[in-house]
């Protein structure tokens, strides 16, 4: 009788039956206990296999043909839905033996275990060669993201992007790229970094791009990010820097005026620095420099019209033509005005015309003048008038320390408070004049380049001092009336309004109001008179002696020399008379 072999396939496909049932010989017998062993011992707990799809129940789970004595068998829930909807009959899986044989004998298999050791293998083969795992973010966590990667991965806030990242939310649900950092596979812990697979991206990007760039090359480009010095550009995978100065042949104030973040521009390569890997783009290097070819006939001393474009603090720039401004200084908008707020009398988008003061073409600057339209007021005035001439005015401002009259439309003088009378003392001029009289004045002098006039009021008539020898001469008898009294003296108004004074050591006494009053009109002596001082002394004793006027270095000594004190019952007639009497 031949021997029959029954294969492992043959087994696989038979129903389950006692060998006592069979009418085998014993070495049938042992031929099968061979086929079942052999077949049996290739299979142990948590090896990692491959079977074939027998089932498919939605409500159970997955069997599975692992060429073994019997099926195995995953549960529903070791898929997700989507897993399970996919697979069906005759599909092979990748799964992990949980139990050869369980309460029941049947055997349990893992999808989800296999899944994970498979993803192990993976990241780590991928972690020792350092290359870059791709993931889905599952969720936020604190300090980071959660990322399925085959297993589950902590991806760090700091290592999400190159630049910092305020909103998370943004990425869950989307696939990442990363290098592993970390592995411990006993705690089940990987850590990720999506900035170090950025940064080395963009450093061969960079080298790359470095290696094929040419300077003035014009290349496209996507504004990534504004700065108030200028414009982050993505050239290829590379940032490029377009700095405000090369954004335009105008002028703006900031690069926001002219693009925003995610448009794309057209950008020329202005200088590349291969060594420090620094790309330098230019937009105005497109057009021509419009400085080059400005209208014929603009230069210094040409008049031009233009458009206010933009007014600051210290001036407003107009733009002549397209690309080329000038800026007129706050101080050359007027002669004669003092500007403080140049929006009170401009506004932007205002047509100007001014005087070309400066052009420097190289640097790209035009200084203009609005007032230079005009001649100035202040060398008009030193053509019409001078020193000496006679004015008429109008009183424009009255101050404590003088009068400002009109000389001219836009130009005013100062008449000095000393120089409105040659004998009134003026606390405030407000006592004789107020704004809009009209008034006559002399030029005492004109200074132009301080733009200042002084003026005179008083110098109208002759100064009644000059006369005052003459007038009142030692010993004569004059007029006067009294216009006050205070303290030790009192004030006399004589002819040529001039003040005099009576001291009341004259009669002896400290009550002047005794024998003098206020308004009254009576005669005084002149005893002494003093041009320089402004001074004149008068007496009331009529008979008084007269005193000579001493020498001017002779006043002086006597001036330093110590002083003494007259007997209070002597008037200082009677003492003159005593010295007179002594000298006999």
């Amino acid at each position: 009788m031949s021997k029959e072999v029954i294969r492992p396939s043959q087994f696989a496909r038979v129903s389950v039956v006692q060998v006592d049932d069979l009418e085998l010989t014993q070495d049938q017998i042992n031929q099968l206990k061979a086929i079942y062993n052999e077949s049996t011992s290739k299979f142990k707990e948590e090896q990692l296999i491959t079977g074939k799809v027998v089932s498919v129940n939605p409500t159970d789970g997955v069997v599975l043909d692992i060429n073994y004595k019997s099926h195995g068998f995953i549960p529903k829930y070791e898929f997700t839905p989507h897993e399970l909807k996919g697979i069906k009959a005759g599909d092979e899986l990748d799964v992990l033996i949980s139990s050869l044989e369980n309460a029941e004998g049947a055997v349990v298999l893992s999808y989800e275990k296999a899944k994970a050791q498979k993803a192990w293998e993976r990241i780590n083969k991928l972690f020792e060669a350092e290359e870059p795992v791709e993931g889905i973010v599952l969720n936020t966590v604190k300090g980071g993201l959660n990322v399925d990667i085959g297993v589950p991965a902590f991806l760090p806030g700091s290592q999400v992007d190159l630049q910092r990242v305020v909103d998370f939310q943004s990425f869950v649900g989307k696939p990442v790229t990363a290098h592993i950092l970390k592995i411990n596979r006993k705690r089940g812990n990987v850590i990720i970094s999506r900035r170090k697979f950025l940064s080395e991206r963009r450093s061969e990007a960079r080298r790359r791009v470095m290696g094929d760039l040419e300077e003035n090359q014009v290349i496209k480009g996507v504004v990534k990010n504004i700065t108030n010095y200028g414009v982050f550009v993505d050239v290829c995978g590379v940032d490029g820097l377009l700095h405000i100065t090369d954004m335009t042949w105008g002028r703006i104030s900031h690069p926001s005026e002219l693009v925003n973040i995610g448009d794309e521009i057209t950008v020329k390569v202005i200088s590349i620095d291969r060594e420090n890997s620094k790309i330098s783009l230019g937009m105005k290097q497109l057009a021509e420099n419009p400085w080059t070819v400005l209208t014929e006939g603009i230069s210094e001393g040409s008049k031009v019209k233009g458009k206010v474009s933009s007014i600051t603090d210290y001036g407003m720039f107009v733009e002549i033509q397209q690309g080329v401004e000038g800026l007129v200084h706050i101080s050359e908008v007027s002669w004669t005005d003092r500007v403080n707020d140049l929006n009170k009398l401009y506004k932007v988008g205002d047509i100007v015309e001014a005087v070309v003061v400066g052009l420097d073409k190289d640097n790209r600057r035009m200084s203009l003048s609005v007032k230079q339209l005009e001649e100035d007021p202040w060398k008009k005035v030193s053509n019409l008038h001078k020193v000496g001439d006679k004015i008429k005015g109008t009183v424009t401002n009255v101050t404590e320390f003088g009068v400002f009259i009109q000389v001219l439309p836009g130009v005013d003088g100062l008449a000095h408070v000393s120089d409105l009378s040659w004998t009134e003392h003026i606390d405030h001029p407000n006592r004789l004049y107020k704004k809009g009289d009209a008034v006559e004045a002399v030029i005492l002098s004109i200074d132009p380049e301080h733009k200042k006039v002084s003026l005179g009021i008083k110098q109208l008539e002759q100064d009644p001092w000059e006369v005052i020898e003459n007038e009142y001469p030692q010993g004569k008898l004059v007029e006067g009336e009294v216009m006050d009294i205070s303290g030790t003296s009192a004030t006399v108004k004589l002819p040529h309004a001039i003040k005099a004074f009576v001291k009341a050591s004259d009669i002896g006494t400290e009550k002047l109001e005794d024998i003098l009053k206020v308004g009254e009109k009576r005669e005084f002596r002149v005893v002494n008179r003093n041009k320089e001082d402004r001074k004149v002394i008068l007496s009331i004793n009529l008979d008084a002696p007269v005193k000579a006027a001493a020498p001017k270095k002779a006043k002086a000594v006597s001036e330093e020399a110590p002083k003494k004190e007259s007997p209070k019952t002597k008037s200082g007639w009677q003492l003159e008379l005593e010295k007179l009497s002594q000298n006999k």
